[in-house]
């Protein structure tokens, strides 16, 4: 336990006069500091038995000064007595006792130095007995870490040694193991902080500090994926013993999370082997292959989903995916596509494509692509039109992205703007050169008669001028371009380049 100011004046060694009784003795001390400053609070930190032969208070008003002492989180006074100042000012007592400041005597007989050795040794021991403490709880967590079986008994030591409570969540953030019970329901205030997490490169960690709690949140697993998430609470601040402990937990648990991934990678295998049956036509073999599995097929017609982003996210996408499906009861498949993509599959008709909508935000910097409903027979064209989309959302910086929504955005929509704009500029940069040696006016002359269709008459008169003198353009244009403007396809080439995406 940390030395108070009770225990200093309990110590006859020290023969010391406590001055203002019952006013802040059961306060820790953090640091014994003397100081003969009128104002030596810039150096204080708080928590400190500050020293003085009373040099400070000459010429200055005790209240100030001990108001200053106070506001700093200074614990007590001690005044030399017998160098200066023969006894305590019974004003100096008075404020004080006001500012529930302890005041202590000190008696020339007593150096100040032994006031620091003796709290210099009771922090030294006090620091000794945590880490002995911590060394002994990191034994026991270990031992229970090897035992067989579930996490449950070293979360139980764990929530013993930091006297709170402990949640293991998997990374859909629902609950594996709550100690107590009880603690299961701090699950659902802590998701928005468990998706920040999910978002970095494990193993990250945060803290969070309401009134008389201090919560510890810390993602398991390597920087390839998240496993899960360890979460710790306890009332007021957690100390360094305290949280080598946890973080000796942390490792445990990732170390048994880590021992399935070669299980994991078998199975990732296998669901794309199967992925690939479905959409070679094959999905009543792979029905029976899932029902081995323990699983069940969505019925069509189906809503296809395509998640592209790093390994960590993808995997993060199955779990919440998983998880939206356990809630709603509805069954979904899913299965890597390629290097950087995840197929989802769950029944159109059911309540899970609603709940998938919040993909992106529960697991951020990824793009979600949807297309559907489609049958079975038409699985391979949901997976490509729901890629598209995907695609399409990545270049936007991610979110949820229909394929519907590709029409209705037109063909810029799906171009890189800053290709499309080099593209534009190469194709037209005869025509700009010419247009600057002289009055050419070719690339305003072929964009109105590309606008009206090659109609000669109309397009003229939209620029003013003759039908002939703008056939004369068209031709220099096209011997400069060194194309044929009758063409469809360099129409088209020519109408993106004067449009491009902005």
């Amino acid at each position: 336990m940390p030395v108070t100011v009770a225990d200093l004046v309990a110590d006859p060694a020290l023969d010391l006069v406590l001055h203002t009784p019952g006013r802040g003795v059961d306060r820790p001390v953090s640091w014994v500091h003397v100081s003969e400053l009128t104002d030596p609070t810039p150096f204080l930190e708080g928590g400190e038995l500050l020293l003085t032969t009373g040099l400070a208070l000459r010429g200055e008003p005790v209240g100030e000064y001990v108001a200053r002492l106070a506001a700093a989180g200074v614990v007590g006074l001690g005044l030399g007595t017998g160098l200066g100042v023969d006894t305590v000012p019974a004003d100096l007592v008075a404020v004080a006792q006001r500012a529930g400041l302890a005041l202590l005597e000190v008696p020339r007989r007593t150096p100040f130095i032994a006031l620091s050795r003796n709290v210099s040794a009771a922090l030294a021991a006090d620091e000794y007995a945590a880490l002995a403490r911590a060394a002994t709880a990191q034994q026991e967590l270990t031992r229970a870490a090897l035992a067989p079986g579930s996490p449950a008994p070293l979360l139980q030591r764990l929530a013993r040694q930091v006297g709170g409570w402990v949640l293991l969540l998997d990374t859909a953030g629902a609950v594996l193991e709550a100690v107590p019970a009880t603690a299961a329901g701090h699950a659902e205030v802590l998701r928005p902080e468990l998706d920040r997490l999910r978002s970095v490169r494990a193993p990250a960690s945060a803290a969070l500090s309401a009134p008389g709690e201090t919560v510890l949140l810390q993602s398991l697993g390597n920087e390839r994926r998240t496993r899960g998430f360890l979460v710790v609470g306890r009332p007021g601040p957690v100390h360094a013993a305290d949280r080598s402990v946890v973080n000796a937990a942390v490792g445990l648990l990732t170390l048994r999370l880590e021992q399935s991934r070669g299980l994991d990678s078998a199975m990732a295998a296998l669901r794309a082997a199967l992925l690939r049956m479905l959409l070679a036509g094959e999905e009543a073999a792979v029905g029976e292959a899932v029902a081995a599995l323990g699983e069940r097929l969505p019925a069509e017609p189906l809503q296809v989903l395509v998640v592209l982003g790093a390994v960590g996210q993808r995997a993060a996408a199955v779990d919440v995916a998983a998880d939206a499906a356990a809630v709603t009861g509805s069954p979904s498949f899913s299965a890597e596509l390629d290097d950087d993509a995840l197929v989802l599959l769950v029944a159109s008709d059911g309540p899970l494509p609603e709940r998938l909508v919040t993909l992106p935000d529960r697991v951020p910097q990824t793009a979600v692509g949807v297309a559907g409903p489609v049958p079975w027979g038409r699985l391979a064209d949901g997976v490509r039109q729901a890629r598209q989309a995907a695609e399409h959302s990545r270049a936007r910086g991610g979110g949820l992205a229909g394929f519907a929504e590709l029409a209705g955005r037109g063909l810029p929509a799906l171009l890189d703007p800053a290709a499309t704009r080099a593209f534009a500029d190469a194709l037209l940069a005869p025509l700009v050169a010419a247009d600057r040696a002289g009055a050419g006016d070719l690339v305003d002359s072929l964009r109105a008669w590309l606008s009206h269709h090659g109609q000669w008459e109309p397009a003229a008169a939209a620029l003013g001028v003759h039908r002939h003198t703008l056939r004369k353009r068209m031709k220099r244009a096209g011997d400069l371009l060194g194309r044929d403007l009758d063409e469809p396809g360099t129409r088209a080439e020519l109408w993106l380049a004067l449009h491009p995406p902005a």
